[in-house]
């Protein structure tokens, strides 16, 4: 008899303990296992693909968006929210390794990697693919509306310091891109650590500054479709969105250079559904799937066989799917630690303030 209330007792201990652990983990807002949660840039995935992900594994997604890389980093190591997918850029991809912050892939699970074109596996930033996949990938160039210009076509980033030009150039909001732009025009790494160099490129652009009508974030497309701009320093996907719309616009890759991004999936250590995020990580590589979202989200895919089911007069434009010569002219971001980090931000602030100052 004793064994027997001692045996009802555990039954009820482990019970209650159970229902308190239930209460407790509602209260956290941690999901289940059935839920994936999913941090990803603004705008960036077809919406009807997160429905169609739920209806095929009978999973609940969660979808939560960033802004910049920085945010994305500060909100994981906060730890407040776990995340079981988010997409990181390259360099990002790199500080988040160093931190340990991210879980290997398993690759037996994700077999539509054979899927992606190589030439866009085992970059310096994740050797072997250890820790992400390519997502969407891009390039830095200059949108331009030849109806509102006088002949320019923008082949040289010499190009944007024609005087014509003043206060008719949008340029995007990001110290990176700006600077990167000083520093290709004199033929410097993007990547220079050369505090010389990048003063250098900080007096190239103080030129450029009476051209500059505004630093502009996601708004740079919509001005430019209203035509309140001729110019604009920026993303290629943001460029697809403007030429969709107003087919006077077109975009350019200057001869010297510029810089070619990778954004990736990558799998979060505090991820409670590591299943479930290779299952979707799986699932944005189906051809079928990678070339809907490409057609959506207006960036080029890294999935070769994506493209044979995309219109042809989008993968056949090089200036969405630069070809591999142009691609070679073009260099990737590196993780420049936070030293420069920091100081890439302050030579950006003292380039806005003097730009405004003298405008």
């Amino acid at each position: 008899m004793k064994r027997l209330w001692l045996a009802s007792s555990l039954i009820f201990i482990l019970g209650l303990l159970s229902l308190v652990g239930i209460r407790l983990l509602e209260a956290s807002g941690a999901p289940a296992s059935d839920t994936l949660v999913i941090y990803n840039w603004g705008d960036y995935i077809d919406p009807e693909l997160l429905k169609q992900f739920e209806r095929e594994y009978d999973t609940k997604v969660i979808y939560e968006t960033f802004d910049t890389n920085e945010g994305m980093l500060a909100k994981i190591e906060q730890g407040g929210t776990t995340y079981d997918v988010a997409v990181p850029s390259e360099y990002m991809v790199e500080v988040m390794k160093e931190k340990e912050l991210l879980l290997p892939l398993d690759h037996t699970k994700l077999p539509m990697l054979q899927h992606i074109d190589p030439y866009f596996l085992d970059l310096p930033f994740d050797r072997h693919n250890t820790y992400s996949l390519p997502y969407f990938w891009g390039t830095v160039g200059v949108a331009y509306n030849p109806k509102l210009l006088e002949g320019q076509t923008f082949e040289s980033w010499d190009d944007l310091w024609d005087p014509s030009l003043k206060g008719r150039v949008i340029v995007v909001d990001s110290a990176r891109e700006v600077l990167g732009v000083g520093l290709n025009k004199l033929g410097y790494s993007l990547n220079s650590k050369d505090e010389r160099e990048i003063q250098q490129a900080m007096l190239e652009l103080e030129a450029f500054s009476p051209n500059v009508k505004a630093f502009i974030g996601d708004e740079v497309t919509q001005l430019m479709i209203n035509e309140e701009a001729a110019v604009a320093l920026t993303w290629s996907g943001q460029a697809a969105d403007m030429m969709d719309v107003n087919d006077d616009i077109t975009f350019a890759i200057p001869k010297e250079g510029s810089n070619i991004w990778f954004d990736n999936v990558v799998i979060p250590k505090t991820s409670r559904n590591v299943e479930g995020a290779h299952a979707f990580i799986d699932f944005l590589n189906r051809p079928d799937v990678a070339a809907k979202n490409a057609t959506y989200v207006g960036y080029a895919t890294a999935n070769k066989d994506a493209l044979a089911l995309m219109d042809e007069e989008i993968t056949s434009d090089e200036r969405y799917y630069p070809p591999v010569d142009i691609r070679e002219q073009l260099e990737v971001y590196e993780n420049l630690g936070l030293k420069w980090v920091g100081r890439y931000n302050e030579y950006f602030l003292q380039y806005k303030m003097y730009t405004q100052r003298i405008n």
